[in-house]
């Protein structure tokens, strides 16, 4: 059964990050932030993109898969069901459903990580994304 690894940046230093990536074999990271900008030093898109390149770690970007501006409002006041509610009508759409077919493909051939910010993965988008991708492969999810 392949793995399925989910990870937040949130509270890490770009290092302390990218040593949980390799402790854990990862490949392939896939970013499903909406926005791939950080005010963290060192995961910000292309910073972050380098910086898995040189440890060998391949990056794809996913914004569909990523919570909208109301969904990200929600989760920052704390109110997941809102947020879970706005990041299922999300995935709904195109872009997103073309998106979760490349993050399913993507994951099929390397052991890969879904990446955001938050720290706890069951208040976060990434474990609904996570689902939608285990009813569709089977994959053992790890949170990181």
């Amino acid at each position: 059964m392949r793995t399925l690894a989910t990870i937040g940046y949130e509270g890490k230093t770009q290092e302390e990050f990218l040593g949980e990536l390799a402790a854990a074999g990862i490949e392939l990271v896939i970013d499903v932030r909406a926005v791939a900008a950080s005010r963290r030093p060192g995961f910000s898109k292309t910073a972050l993109r380098n910086a898995l390149a040189e440890r060998g770690i391949h990056y794809l970007h996913l914004r569909p898969l990523g919570t909208p501006a109301a969904g990200r409002e929600a989760a920052r006041k704390g109110r997941t069901a809102e947020m879970r509610a706005i990041y299922a009508g999300q995935l709904e759409t195109d872009e997103a459903a073309l998106a979760l077919e490349q993050a399913l493909e993507a994951a099929s051939e390397k052991k890969a990580a879904l990446l955001c910010y938050e720290k706890e993965a069951p208040g976060c988008h990434r474990a609904m994304l996570a689902e939608r991708m285990m009813a569709r492969r089977t994959f053992e999810v790890v949170d990181l």
